[in-house]
């Protein structure tokens, strides 16, 4: 898996061009990893306003979503608050899920920072329960790590 790991990661630093707008790269960056994961009905970020305690809708891949979560509701909201990975196996059994598409089954989201701020979350559902392998989301933390990064620097 390290060696599928390492390709997977290449493939994402080819993907990002620091010299672009950020936008472009978070477009580019939810398309790869809704096509590159298996059995993801959506992909996408919420960037988080501080002031306003909410998150709203960035770009994505996927059907229509909700575009403003407050923060501490659903698990959007939950990671914008504590500020930590959120991997939830059955999102019918997460109590204030919120259901932007009923065909979501689990869901996992990774916050994004600017320097050491919430700046905006990866949000990544699948149709499937307990639909992300331990070694996928290890993926998508060097992901959103990365992404971290890159808008730390622009």
């Amino acid at each position: 898996m390290i060696k599928a790991m390492n390709i997977y990661l290449e493939q994402f630093d080819q993907l990002i061009d620091p010299s672009l707008p950020l936008i472009s790269n978070l477009a580019n960056a939810a398309s790869w990893i809704y096509f590159t994961f298996p059995s993801l009905n959506w992909a996408g970020f919420y960037f988080y306003d501080s002031k306003q305690k909410l998150c709203f809708l960035g770009p994505f891949q996927g059907k229509v979503a909700c575009t403003t979560i407050k923060e501490g509701k659903g698990v959007v909201g939950t990671c914008a608050k504590n500020q930590e990975t959120l991997y939830i196996k059955n999102v019918h059994t997460f109590d204030g899920h919120i259901a932007c598409d009923q065909a979501s089954k689990s869901e996992l989201v990774l916050p994004i920072f600017r320097k050491e701020e919430l700046w905006a979350v990866l949000d990544i559902d699948s149709d499937q329960l307990d639909g992300l392998s331990k070694e996928s989301i290890a993926l998508l933390e060097k992901i959103a790590a990365k992404l971290s990064k890159l808008v730390s620097s622009a």
